[in-house]
């Protein structure tokens, strides 16, 4: 069955030298930075920055993250970070597709959930907090129909 996407973005980068190897290959563990980066380039977007996440009362953990390398990014390589958000109101979940920017093909796939806890008690939220719900619900590109 294929998941509904509320909301895309895409982002780019060149692959720099203190990201590869010997081999001029990215080493596995930066994959995660990439995300990490095109996550932080989407909620800048949509005005729901992680200043605006501590400001309303909630710290955003990552609980779970998951990585599939296609075929490596390579020095110099300039890569898109497509995202999409695939659940907001139980949690976040992004799934991302990594590609070449030249030539379209997928070089990695990726997932991240993050989870709402409120920074006074520690408590995990059951839902997402309606300041999160609101920011994503006026994204240009939010789309609440599901097929």
């Amino acid at each position: 069955m294929k998941k509904h996407i509320y909301a895309h973005h895409s982002s780019e980068y060149e692959i720099p030298f203190f990201d590869v190897d010997s081999m001029n290959i990215m080493w596995h563990g930066h994959y995660v930075k990439y995300l990490e980066m095109a996550r932080c380039a989407f909620l800048e977007e949509i005005h729901y920055t992680y200043d605006v996440m501590r400001e309303k009362g909630y710290g955003w953990p990552i609980v779970q993250i998951n990585l599939k390398y296609v075929k490596p990014a390579l020095f110099r390589q300039k890569i898109r970070v497509n995202l999409a958000v695939v659940e907001y109101e139980s949690c976040i979940r992004i799934d991302y597709v990594i590609v070449d920017v030249a030539s379209g093909k997928k070089l990695t796939t990726g997932s991240t959930t993050q989870v709402a806890v409120d920074i006074n008690s520690g408590e995990m939220q059951l839902q997402t907090p309606q300041s999160w719900r609101d920011a994503i619900e006026n994204y240009h590109s939010f789309n609440p129909n599901k097929i």
